[in-house]
């Protein structure tokens, strides 16, 4: 008897990448799942899937995976065995009598619950926020990814949106990567750009090293990290010089004037090889690529933006499209994220109703200062004595990790972690809640990369005694008489009401057809009605305040914002710690494929400065700065700018060889304007280890 082939059942990827990609899963039995493949009939997804996400069962069905709560009881740090199992009901107990002890010593805001991206799922990912918003509880200004890029976008622009990705398969003729390692983050967008490849669409990638994405451009522009204002600002100079600028779109749907012409006379490929390190020759060939083809879309990622300078070097290589007039084209135009194509009233999720505006919001990518304590970052109020963490795996992947850790020794301080594994993060807590994982309960998704909304269910039953973090949420409210409506209602009746509020058809219909489309026509997704800002027209010159509190004068107009921590005879190297393709931020390096795959860590280093240091391929370097220093081992590469070095992804700290993760080197300073962490903004010295 022939065996039935496992079922096919609908999902969607919730990881932090801007792909959210439609999946259709194996279904063996209630408990397990097989392969996991990328929908074919999704248009965007198109079948393709990145192949952690394929070998999903393996983190699913690892043994290390949570199976109920803990409760500490031995030394912080030291793993499952300080632990002892508990029953749900005396850690949730444990959790709101320890908030409830705080808050009469400390008032409120002495909680904060922190959170990111660990599931980009609106209810289970935000949910938190409702608890924080009900009780107030110190709120989160969240800027270790997306602060600094959307700021820089939105300020030219208006809004979170552009032109759709699947333009390009027919209509590009030129492909830009500025910013992003698709080939590792975004395997759809490749598949689409692929095919514009082969219809002999050019592609050019802006990166400072020669990545997988990089392989595969016709034209790759090495810059330094941090100088993509400078190669943006030399590039509209050949555009008006050549009279390649569209200046009929200029006068009509920007705020081009004769100043910013002006001041664009003096950004010569000369002046922006010298900061840049690229030669004038690539400016130029680059200007004359998009200049003479307006039907060129551009991919901005988030990489370049994650420097002091981060979101005013968005906000410059944003203003490319607009000099060209790629904007009007099938084709054209830009894209850095669609986050706000679908625009959701998400009052139930959030509990936006019941914020108190005048609670202090603390930064995120602060987290450190924050425990340890910092009277700038507290804003004359109190110590943060508890925390509530979810989606997210601070002692990793937070800046300055040397400083997170030493605010999680805290004795004072109470941590509760609810995770999928024992981080290091719950390795530090005090009660341990074990988390389901996307397939084990319902969510609503937007995405980055295309225009799908997406509604899911559970495929399997929850791995042991997990649970879902909108559970969680409402138990603690329960226990400390937190009032929302949201509270009393379950995952599924958030998901439709906020579609019922948002004017969307309701929960069922948009499961029953796996998602639901919301591109806008061509005029209004080409920002050809207008772009979102005030006077409908794209700001070469933008009011920054419209993104927020800003923390710092920016320049008027594009140009090179000199604020990064650069090079000096003692620190005479820069660091970019970039993704791998195997891990995603913390997510996987438990996995024994991408571990595998990943080999070890490694820095990439060019093969004349490893001749200056007399070291060979294998061999360990001491690289580190004022906050740390780790032993890597080297690995000879030279493509890349030769003062240039990366580190690939973010091991746990257990796989260095000092157990010191590559976090330690960066440094928690916000970037300039709305903040945002710098992972590529990394002055180094490298010392043989002998």
């Amino acid at each position: 008897m022939t065996k039935a082939s496992p079922q096919r059942i609908h999902s969607t990827c919730p990881h932090d990448c801007p792909s959210a990609c439609a999946l259709e899963v194996e279904k063996i039995d209630e408990r397990t799942i097989g392969r996991i493949y990328g929908a074919k009939n999704n248009s965007y997804t198109a079948g393709t899937l990145c192949a952690k996400v394929g070998n999903y069962a393996e983190r699913v069905h690892h043994p290390d995976r949570l199976q109920s709560p803990l409760r500490r009881t031995g030394n912080k740090g030291v793993g499952i065995k300080a632990f002892t199992p508990i029953t749900w009901g005396e850690a949730l107990d444990e959790v709101a009598q320890r908030f409830q002890q705080q808050s009469e010593k400390y008032g409120n805001e002495t909680i904060w619950p922190h959170f990111y991206a660990g599931t980009m799922g609106l209810v289970q990912r935000d949910g938190i926020d409702r608890l924080r918003h009900a009780m107030g509880y110190s709120r989160q200004h969240s800027t270790i990814c997306s602060a600094a890029s959307d700021a820089g976008w939105k300020a030219g622009v208006g809004a979170k949106r552009g032109v759709d990705a699947r333009e390009i398969g027919e209509h590009s003729d030129v492909v830009v990567l500025w910013g992003t390692n698709a080939v590792h983050t975004q395997v759809n967008l490749m598949h689409h750009v692929s095919k514009a490849s082969k219809r002999g669409a050019k592609l050019i990638v802006v990166d400072p090293y020669r990545n997988a994405t990089a392989k595969k451009a016709d034209l790759h522009i090495m810059l330094q990290p941090g100088s993509d204002g400078a190669v943006a600002s030399a590039l509209m100079h050949v555009l008006l010089k050549e009279n390649l600028a569209d200046r009929d779109y200029l006068a009509g749907y920007t705020d081009f004037n004769n100043e910013l012409e002006d001041h664009l006379e003096t950004k010569t490929p000369e002046w922006a090889s010298a900061i840049s390190g690229v030669s004038a020759e690539e400016i130029i060939e680059f200007a004359r690529l998009i200049g003479c083809n307006p039907k060129t879309y551009y991919r901005f990622g988030y990489g370049f933006t994650r420097s002091r300078n981060g979101a005013f070097n968005m906000h410059a290589a944003s203003c490319l499209p607009a000099m060209t007039g790629a904007w009007k084209y099938k084709g054209g135009g830009g894209l850095y994220s669609n986050s706000e194509l679908c625009k959701l009233d998400k009052t139930m999720i959030v509990g936006s109703d019941v914020v108190d505006p005048d609670t202090r919001v603390l930064d995120q990518s602060r987290i450190g200062e924050i425990l340890c304590g910092n009277p700038v970052d507290l804003q004359g109020g109190p110590p943060i004595t508890a925390l509530l963490i979810q989606n997210t795996n601070p002692m990793m992947v937070s800046p300055s990790s040397v400083k997170v850790k030493k605010g999680f020794e805290r004795d004072d301080l109470f941590v509760c972690v609810h995770e999928q594994f024992l981080t290091e993060t719950a390795a530090m807590a005090d009660i341990v809640l074990p988390a389901t994982t996307f397939l084990e309960h319902e969510d609503i998704y937007v995405a980055g990369g295309h225009t799908f909304l997406q509604v899911t269910k559970p495929v399997i039953q929850p791995y042991a005694d997990a649970k879902p973090n909108h559970f969680v949420i409402c138990e603690l409210a329960k226990r400390l008489g937190a009032q929302h409506a949201g509270f009393k209602m379950t995952a599924w009746e958030i998901i439709d009401e906020t579609l019922k509020l948002s004017g969307f058809p309701d929960a069922e219909t948009i499961h029953q057809q796996h998602w639901l489309d919301c591109a806008r026509d061509f005029d209004e997704a080409h920002f050809l009605t207008g772009f979102e800002t005030p006077d409908k027209k794209f700001h070469f010159s933008p009011n920054w305040s419209r993104s927020g509190k800003i923390n710092a004068t920016l320049p008027k107009f594009p140009d090179h914002y000199a604020v990064t921590d650069t090079r000096s005879d003692i620190k005479p190297f820069r660091l970019v710690t970039a993704p791998a393709r195997q891990f995603l931020n913390s997510s996987f390096t438990e996995t024994a494929t991408s571990k595998k795959r990943e080999g070890r860590p490694t820095v990439k280093i060019h093969s004349d400065i490893c001749d200056q240091l007399q070291v060979n391929d294998g061999d360990l370097v001491r690289i580190g700065n004022d906050q740390a220093s780790i032993l890597l081992h080297v690995e000879i590469y030279n493509e890349l700018q030769k003062d240039v070095v990366i580190v690939e992804s973010i091991w746990p700290s257990e796989n260095f060889i000092e157990g010191l993760g590559i976090n330690a080197l960066v440094s928690s300073d916000p970037g300039h304007g709305i903040g945002g962490a710098v992972f590529h903004d990394t002055a180094i010295w490298i010392k043989t280890d002998s």
